[in-house]
């Protein structure tokens, strides 16, 4: 058995996750590594579970919220396969 670095729980089908950073995660839940691991919106702070929205570096949950943010509303594209630039 494995113990969720969030929770604590001792669970018999935890697994592990490792990122690209060479980070290694144990999580007995996906609720749990989506805590841990999924980025936050800059402007609602909700966790960011799909694709989001990235400009300069800053990620957005939806390009509405990306368009809140100071000077980036010009560069968000909401067309789905579209290249920016």
């Amino acid at each position: 058995m494995a113990t969720c670095d969030v929770c604590g729980n001792d669970y018999w089908m935890a697994f592990e996750v490792r990122t690209v950073g060479g980070g290694v995660h144990t999580f007995d839940s996906f609720e749990c590594a989506v805590q841990r691991l999924a980025p936050r919106c800059e402007h609602c702070d909700c966790r960011i579970l799909g694709h989001g929205v990235e400009v300069q570096g800053r990620f957005f949950c939806c390009a509405h919220c990306a368009r809140s943010a100071d000077d980036l509303g010009a560069q968000i594209k909401d067309t789905v396969g579209a290249h920016p630039g």
